[in-house]
């Protein structure tokens, strides 16, 4: 389907506010994506309290707490592999070697700045680095990490018994290709919310329902099952494919992915995130080895398709320029927004025809509205300095009978009044983000209409090109 069919659809679409009927609605917790600090891509399972309270401190001295990052969640590796669970009570043990004062005692310290403690589990019988996993211990799980001051879980896929297997299986890796194997393709009338995984995710969900503490729900099951069928009704956020890489492009095994991939991925579920729940496009990479572009672009991708913005990278060791892309304010406020809750959309390809399947060229070209605005992006999926232009006619929400202030994101600046058109040069792999307002009559006369317009998007910043 091309852009030019997909404009009337989309322009209804991105100018009415999102309302949703949810089941987790009941409370504003996990209303809007969540933000903060996850350990798994800097540290893996090599993790202590020390970290998490050097963390939680970075994030309030460096002032990323006040923007919105609250979570400090600890991944996999919190718990003692040895002793594995107390005999008499069942709850799992932590290991006190890490946490000398318990994950009841580092939540007290970080609840004391004003910020909230996540923890990681699994489905199966162990987590995916083979500490103890929460099958038929779901009950009791759920109950000890209430009692000890959790506020977050995020629940992993690993070590699934035999019998526990989907009758029909199905992963993100098969799309648009042929499986052959052993496994058997579900009829069309298959109702995936009644697999397995579903009902073992529900079995988690519920448990933790039961508890006087509020536990927001993160599922990581890595897009199987068709979690985007069923996710909405089970947790605030649902990961839509399988681990990111701090890369472009490629994978690693078919078990992660660069950010293209993921991208690529997520641009086929934009239906499903809304308020309370979200597509998760998986942990940030931001600071872990991107170029400055690629950081761009990452950062303000997973922030415009509404994922969850969980910092990955060590705080205590960022650099200013990493700071600044996970502390750009018109960026998490489009993530954050309180009146619209689904994310900007694709409304032409670029590189390929609309809605091709291609992993390191998927769509380069987003609109979407926000209580500030309607905004456009443009990413630069290419390896060349490219002019990347915004026809007004072409974007859903934009008049080209009108003249628009253009306003850079990333610099905080207006740059101008322009009519029919935009143009701006995009560096590669970079991102351009922009705000459109109907220029007023005043704003017209402060402000000179340029018409076709060029600039020069260079390290986040925009500047004027003869």
């Amino acid at each position: 389907m091309r852009s030019t069919l997909l404009a009337p659809f989309l322009a209804l679409l991105l100018s009415t506010p999102f309302t949703s009927s949810l089941q987790l609605e009941s409370t504003t917790e996990g209303r809007l994506p969540a933000m903060g600090f996850n350990s798994w891509n800097c540290f893996n399972e090599h993790i202590n309290e020390e970290r998490f309270l050097t963390a939680a401190q970075q994030l309030v001295d460096l002032g990323l707490k006040d923007l919105g990052y609250t979570y400090v969640n600890i991944d996999d590796g919190w718990s003692d592999r040895d002793l594995w669970r107390d005999v008499e009570t069942k709850r799992i043990i932590v290991d006190t070697k890490k946490f000398p004062d318990g994950i009841s005692g580092l939540a007290d310290k970080v609840h004391g700045l004003g910020l909230k403690l996540g923890i990681y589990s699994d489905r199966g019988t162990k987590t995916c680095a083979s500490y103890p996993g929460s099958m038929d211990y779901e009950e009791i799980d759920a109950k000890t990490f209430s009692d000890w001051g959790v506020d977050y879980l995020k629940y992993d896929n690993c070590f699934i018994p035999d019998e526990e297997e989907d009758e029909y299986p199905w992963a993100p890796e098969w799309w648009n290709t042929t499986h052959d194997g052993n496994k058997v393709h579900a009829p069309e009338s298959y109702d995936y919310s009644t697999s397995r995984s579903a009902q073992r995710y529900r079995t988690m969900r519920d448990a933790l329902k039961k508890q006087d503490r509020l536990i927001q729900f993160g599922m990581c099951n890595w897009g199987h099952a068709h979690v985007e069928k069923w996710g909405n009704e089970t947790a605030q956020s649902w990961r839509i494919w399988g681990d990111i890489l701090p890369q472009w492009t490629g994978h690693k095994d078919h078990i992660a992915w660069g950010v293209m991939p993921i991208l690529n991925h997520a641009l086929f579920h934009l239906s499903q995130t809304n308020f309370w729940g979200h597509a998760d496009m998986d942990m940030l990479e931001v600071g872990n080895g991107l170029t400055p572009a690629e950081d761009r672009s990452h950062f303000a991708l997973w922030a415009i398709l509404k994922s969850p913005l969980l910092i990955g990278t060590p705080l205590d060791k960022i650099s200013p320029e990493t700071l600044a892309v996970f502390k750009n304010k018109e960026l998490i406020a489009f993530n954050q927004d309180e009146s619209f809750g689904g994310p900007a959309w694709p409304y032409k390809w670029g590189v390929n025809a609309d809605w091709t399947w291609n992993q390191t060229h998927p769509a380069e070209y987003y609109s979407g509205n926000s209580t500030a605005g309607l905004h456009v992006f443009m990413l630069n999926t290419l390896e060349e300095t490219v002019t990347k232009t915004a026809i007004f006619n072409e974007v859903p929400g934009l008049d080209s009978t009108k003249n628009y202030i253009v306003h850079n994101m990333w610099s905080g600046e207006d740059i101008g009044i322009y009519e029919k058109e935009f143009s701006i040069l995009v560096e590669s792999h970079d991102i351009a983000a922009l705000r459109f307002n109907e220029a007023s009559e005043g704003a017209r006369e402060g402000l000179k209409v340029q018409g076709k317009g060029k600039r020069t998007h260079r390290a986040g910043r925009a500047t004027d090109e003869l």
